[in-house]
C-alpha cells in the first residue's frame, strides 16, 4: 500500500541543511511540471475555504 502525503512545502536551501541528510525526497521547483499551475490550484482552494462560513466547534 503506497503512503498517504500528508505534507507539501516550500523550502530554501538553508532549511534543507537545517532538516539534513535524512529528509531525501525533495523536488526542485525548477524540475517540477506544472508548478505554477499547482500554486494557483492551492491559492483558489484557499480562496475558497475561506469564504466558507465559520462552523462552530463540536
Amino acid at each position: 500500500m503506497a503512503e498517504r502525503i500528508v505534507a507539501v512545502g516550500l523550502l530554501t536551501r538553508r532549511d534543507l541543511d537545517l532538516l539534513g541528510p535524512t529528509f531525501d525526497r525533495i523536488w526542485p521547483v525548477e524540475e517540477a511540471p506544472h508548478f505554477t499551475q499547482l500554486l494557483r490550484a492551492i491559492d483558489d482552494a484557499d480562496s475558497k475555504l475561506q469564504q466558507q462560513p465559520r462552523r462552530a466547534p463540536n
